[in-house]
């Protein structure tokens, strides 16, 4: 090896060393996962909330007698498909958020204290190899720098997939995360303040009494095909921010995360194949 491979290889292990006993890195990722675990906190109690209200929904029913003849109309059905994917959005929402919880169990595991030393000492071992080679028999020198290599990887692999996770969704995933979280918090308010809004008797007083207005006053217009179209569209609209969601957290906290371990792992093995 080259005086200049020996000052490179002696540059890249310094830094190395730097990024791993500043903890810079560590801090970095405990502190992207905590913000990926309170995302997650937050979609699932939106999705519950609006799981709830939808229920209350689902139950209205409304008689009327459009020419004489006695009809029952359940509007809150149209909604049904809605509830049952916003109860699957909540499990896949806690499912990422169990597995940002293991992320963070991981981050412990690889900051322990021992570890790090132990990678320490085969850094320092290898770069002096490097400069002395009677150090180490020239048989057991590549098997060294292997696996100094490999703790090295092991030892950055977590806080580096976090970082650059984080990454990848404030560039690409944030602006469709915040945008459906607004869409669905919004839906959730509204319907909150129609089911909590005092009685009045000249205005009905929630969600259920302002259905049954809705559909009488279409009865008597002879236009509920109008307002179960504005149903569907307020399904439509749900659907289409919870389907954002859904792609966000997959991505984020599911896809990419084992994407990146898979190339670590391949790393590896590339790395103890080397003759």
């Amino acid at each position: 090896m080259s005086n200049r491979n020996k000052i490179l290889t002696t540059v890249i292990t310094g830094l190395l060393a730097l990024v791993i006993f500043t903890g810079v890195l560590d801090a970095k990722g405990y502190e992207y996962t905590e913000q990926g675990i309170k995302r997650g906190l937050i979609a699932f109690g939106i999705a519950r909330g609006l799981n709830a209200i939808i229920s209350v929904a689902q139950g209205t029913e409304v008689a009327i007698e459009p020419v004489g003849v006695g009809v029952t109309l359940t509007p809150g059905e149209i909604l049904d498909p809605i509830n049952d994917l916003i109860e699957r959005f909540s499990w896949i929402v806690l499912a990422t958020s169990v597995s940002l919880g293991a992320q963070s169990i991981l981050l412990t595991m690889t900051e322990w204290l021992w570890f790090g030393l132990l990678v320490g000492m085969m850094m320092l071992i290898s770069i002096t190899a490097v400069w002395y080679k009677p150090l180490v028999a020239d048989k057991f020198r590549g098997v060294l720098f292997k696996a100094t290599i490999i703790l090295v990887i092991l030892r950055l692999a977590v806080p580096l997939v976090a970082v650059v996770n984080q990454g990848i969704y404030e560039v690409f995933l944030e602006p469709q995360y915040e945008q459906s979280k607004a869409e669905l918090q919004q839906t959730t308010v509204e319907l909150e303040e129609t089911t909590k809004k005092p009685v009045d008797e000249e205005e009905p007083a929630g969600f259920i009494e302002r259905t049954k207005q809705l559909l009488d006053d279409a009865s008597e217009a002879m236009n509920i095909d109008t307002q179960i179209a504005e149903l569907k569209a307020i399904a439509a609209d749900i659907s289409e921010s919870v389907l954002n969601m859904i792609v966000v957290f997959i991505l984020q906290t599911l896809l990419f995360p084992l994407l990146f371990l898979w190339l670590m792992y391949r790393l590896i093995i590339g790395v103890a194949r080397v003759a």
